[in-house]
């Protein structure tokens, strides 16, 4: 699924919902960075196969400057890959930004 949602990334087949472009001016996350994320190696951290909006997952990455970045999109079967949101994971929550801390 990675494969193909890169891929899709890399032809800009993709867009973002409103709540994405909210939060991208808010938490400072460009275009670019969205793209170093997920084309640089991201990698899968947390699926949503039953996602009420549609099947989702949430990817990991890291820009080229080393900012790490959870980016939860749409799978790839959609004509174009949907960007539902994306931010900086926040050490408080998340175990070296790959799993969700116990509460």
């Amino acid at each position: 699924m990675l494969e193909e949602i890169r891929s899709k990334i890399l032809r800009r087949q993709y867009e973002f919902s409103k709540h994405a472009v909210d939060q991208s001016i808010f938490r400072e996350i460009s275009v670019m960075d969205m793209e170093e994320a997920i084309l640089g190696g991201g990698e899968l951290v947390e699926d949503y196969p039953e996602d009420k909006y549609g099947s989702s997952c949430l990817i990991l990455g890291f820009t080229k400057t080393g900012r790490p970045l959870h980016i939860q999109c749409s799978y790839p079967s959609r004509a174009l890959i949907k960007i539902i949101t994306l931010y900086e994971p926040d050490p408080d929550l998340w175990v070296d930004s790959r799993v969700r801390k116990q509460e």
